[in-house]
């Protein structure tokens, strides 16, 4: 992914923030989760902890869907 930013800098040069367009920011959130609801979270980290213990009737089989 090709992020399009800009620097700001301090007095001395020395960056401080980055501002970023709003599309490629909106991108970063779907890519890290960032826009999920708080019921989704919680559904996938329950997810996590099935699949963690092994608990194959707590899914769905692919071709069903």
């Amino acid at each position: 992914m090709n992020i399009n930013k800009r620097y700001i800098v301090d007095e001395e040069g020395n960056p401080k923030e980055v501002v970023i367009p709003l599309d490629d920011y909106r991108k970063m959130e779907e890519l890290l989760g960032w826009d999920l609801d708080d019921r989704t979270v919680k559904q996938l980290r329950e997810a996590k902890k099935d699949r963690a213990k092994g608990k194959k009737k707590a899914y769905v089989d692919l071709a069903s869907i």
